[in-house]
């Protein structure tokens, strides 16, 4: 497992969160970016996961928090790729373009999800009848605050893009049926919104 999350995630509709795959990303230009949506995905996975250890855990710090997150993965993949053995220092190299991409386009949705993550929750309880936001399992939780998050306040990512990706997400991380709860409370609230849900501005 990379990263900060792991264990297993004792609830009923969780498991423990899978590693995040190698990325690769094409660079068009000078500037690092992310091309396409499988590549996004891995990013979207790896802003769950620092959300998920932030719910549990939440650091005084948040730049520092990141900051060591970002450098624990890559860590994790160098440890993996060398088959470092226990007790070997291993050299942590400066981030790739790759990695740099990830981060880029992962930081601020963290970092949004988390600013504005109270009024996630209010939309939430709203509309998970019959559920109090702690019963929710973690993944879960965290998946819907950042689907809400960019629903809400990033107007460059169409609603339907957020939402499938949620689940995807949700399905990884969590269980079959977590895919349809949430999904379930996401198709809500795009109803509620005062955009289209397929474009971008």
């Amino acid at each position: 497992m990379t990263g900060a999350i792991s264990g297993v995630i004792r609830t009923s509709r969780s498991e423990s969160l899978a590693s995040a795959a190698q990325i690769s990303f094409l660079l068009p230009g000078s500037a690092p970016s992310l091309t396409r949506m499988g590549k996004r995905r891995e990013a979207r996975e790896r802003a769950v996961q620092f959300l998920f250890q932030h719910d549990l855990n939440p650091p005084e710090d948040l730049d520092g928090a990141l900051e060591q997150f970002w450098n624990s993965q890559r860590m994790a993949a160098i440890v993996d790729e060398t088959k470092a053995h226990w007790g070997e220092k291993t050299e942590l190299p400066p981030p790739t373009a790759e990695e740099a991409a990830m981060r880029v386009f992962a930081d601020p949705l963290i970092r949004g999800t988390l600013e504005h993550r109270d009024a996630c929750d209010e939309i939430i309880k709203k509309h998970a009848k019959n559920w109090d936001l702690h019963r929710i399992a973690t993944v879960d939780r965290n998946v819907m605050r950042l689907a809400i998050y960019e629903m809400l306040h990033r107007e460059d990512i169409p609603p339907v893009v957020s939402i499938n990706e949620a689940v995807d997400i949700a399905k990884k991380f969590s269980t079959h049926d977590s895919g349809k709860f949430v999904n379930g409370i996401l198709d809500k609230v795009k109803g509620e919104l005062m955009r289209p849900a397929r474009i971008v501005k």
